[in-house]
């Protein structure tokens, strides 16, 4: 991928969030909590950079049988999360890579990734520009079986709730289409596009198996202006208990030895809660 003459490279940019993250912490130590602030404010800027700078704007490349994606998967996956901006399960997160990117992601490559990650993090903590984590349950704030997102994504979108499942259903169906629909979408993208209309009220208008971007760009816009409102306030909530009782690595990947209820008791651990 090509870009712009004078901008960052992604390794530059890398640099430069590790530089920041660092000052953050010391200004937070110091007590200098507007110091604080605009780091974070220029945090979130290198951050977002960064995603630009990897995600862009990839246009279907025809792929060979036996053909491997470009990127290591954990920045396959990243890209495919970037452009969905909801917690997904790796099936999905192979379809939109497939669809909307060249190359694919290995489906043995995901099973250990979130591991892999957490490892990772609890040896050398925020080394990484990002990390690939578990998405918290609202009640319990322990890891969601099977649901990746991204550690720079707010806390509240990482956290899923009674309506979070339809929301982020949604929001991904709403992201996938306004990209799809800045230009010609591939085979791959109408039919990931079309099991998405399939299961949206007024987004099917057309042949069956195909489905127009826009159409269900305002069908998903819809719906979700009427779920998005009482799933927010769920998962602000649940975003203000797990800062108050969980510490960096619980509040990306979860608390394995126990499950926090909105009580604030804590249970013992039983199947049921484990990752």
């Amino acid at each position: 991928m090509s870009r712009s003459p004078g901008l960052p490279s992604p390794d530059e940019l890398e640099r430069r969030i590790g530089e920041l993250r660092a000052a953050v912490r010391r200004a937070i130590a110091a007590g200098d909590r507007r110091e604080a602030r605009h780091l974070r404010a220029e945090l979130r800027k290198a951050e977002k950079a960064w995603d630009d700078a990897v995600l862009g704007e990839p246009a279907p490349a025809p792929r060979g049988e036996g053909e491997r994606g470009l990127l290591p998967v954990r920045d396959q996956v990243h890209q495919a999360l970037t452009l969905l901006g909801a917690p997904a399960a790796p099936k999905l997160i192979g379809s939109v890579y497939a669809a909307f990117f060249p190359g694919e992601i290995p489906g043995t490559r995901l099973t250990s990734l979130r591991r892999d990650e957490e490892r990772s993090f609890r040896t050398a903590p925020y080394a990484r520009p990002y990390y690939l984590c578990a998405a918290l349950t609202a009640d319990l704030l322990a890891p969601a079986r099977g649901l990746l997102t991204v550690s720079t994504w707010p806390l509240e979108q990482r956290i899923v709730g009674p309506l979070s499942p339809r929301t982020d259903f949604l929001t991904c169906a709403l992201r996938l289409a306004e990209h799809a629909g800045r230009g010609t979408p591939s085979p791959d993208a109408q039919r990931l596009l079309w099991r998405f209309a399939s299961n949206i009220p007024g987004a099917v208008t057309g042949t069956v198996g195909t489905a127009d971007p826009a159409v269900l760009a305002e069908a998903a816009r819809a719906e979700l202006d009427v779920h998005r409102e009482p799933d927010r306030r769920r998962r602000e909530a649940a975003a203000a208990r797990a800062r108050e009782r969980l510490d960096d690595a619980e509040r990306l990947f979860g608390s394995r030895l126990r499950a926090v209820r909105a009580s604030g008791r804590r249970p013992a651990i039983n199947g049921e809660n484990a990752p």
